[in-house]
């Protein structure tokens, strides 16, 4: 008989059982960081691959409470998204245990997303929560090679192949085809906020799904998120003051099996370069929200 086992018998005996009373167990999964593809993420952040095997471990904590779910995140990719929030779903039924979802600086967009996943959420008053929307940004380029006199030259075999290409002027009709997929990934991210949060949503979806965010106070008056608190404080109210909270977090020293750009790993120049593409982007991402 495993040691938990004995445990929770040895509670049930009369005069000697509150000794070997069982503390609640809380599972708390910090995601902090832009989302993205592992493959595009040299450092901090979330994906998919660096979450899923942490999270199967959190949900098989013995006699298991809850789940916390600790989100810090301005968004990223929505596919990502999705296979996070849906693993986290999965586990919850399968293991019949409640997640919940605490805010703390921000989450937007796709930060929003994997709050959803939660069967409550919680936020600071002064958090940013919503974002509910469809973003992509790029640079054009093309007259600045034309300035200084560079060719390039592109070879493809379908009309397609170069559709957004930086280095081209904008064509009108790859405008049109971006803001339909655009409008496929919003509808799916309104019917994922929808299922999860339907019955308590105060407004329409032009009121609440159109890309604006609001602080934690606010967010609370629109049902966007169910009360204001911490973790900490939350999950004490509901399981006692001896709740053992058990920290699950990426090992800081993960790295993606390969870098962007075909930048080697060994190569310092290439890190450094990676680096300062990856801290401007990252910085966009949080700028939005005043962060």
């Amino acid at each position: 008989m495993c040691l938990i086992k004995v445990k929770k018998y040895l509670s049930t005996v009369p005069y000697i059982g509150s000794a070997f009373k069982m503390k609640p167990m809380v599972s708390v999964v910090r995601m902090a960081g832009v989302i993205a593809d592992s493959s595009q993420m040299k450092k901090a952040g979330i994906s998919y691959q660096k979450f899923s095997k942490l999270l199967d471990k959190a949900f098989d904590v013995p006699d298991l409470k809850a789940l916390a779910l600790v989100i810090n995140s301005p968004g990223g990719a929505p596919v990502q998204c999705a296979l996070i929030s849906s693993q986290i779903r999965k586990l919850s039924e399968e293991k019949e245990v409640p997640v919940y979802a605490f805010v703390e600086d921000v989450a937007a967009s796709g930060g929003y997303w994997l709050a959803c996943s939660g069967d409550k959420i919680f936020a600071q008053k002064s958090s940013i929560v919503g974002s509910i929307g469809v973003i992509s940004a790029s640079f054009g380029l093309d007259e600045f090679i034309k300035k200084y006199g560079i060719s390039r030259r592109v070879y493809t075999s379908g009309k397609d192949k170069s559709f957004l290409d930086s280095f081209l002027p904008e064509k009108p009709n790859d405008i049109l085809r971006l803001k339909k997929l655009q409008a496929g990934i919003h509808e799916d991210f309104k019917n994922w906020v929808k299922d999860r949060r339907g019955d308590v949503l105060k407004g329409s979806d032009k009121d609440l799904m159109e890309g604006a965010f609001w602080t934690g106070a606010d967010a609370l008056d629109k049902g966007l998120i169910d009360d204001i608190g911490d973790v900490s404080g939350v999950m004490k109210e509901m399981f006692g003051e001896d709740t053992k909270f058990i920290e699950f977090a990426p090992d800081k020293k993960w790295l993606p099996s390969f870098l962007p750009f075909g930048a080697a790993r060994s190569s310092l120049h290439g890190d450094v370069i990676i680096d300062a593409l990856d801290a401007i982007e990252t910085r966009g991402f949080w700028a939005r929200y005043g962060l």
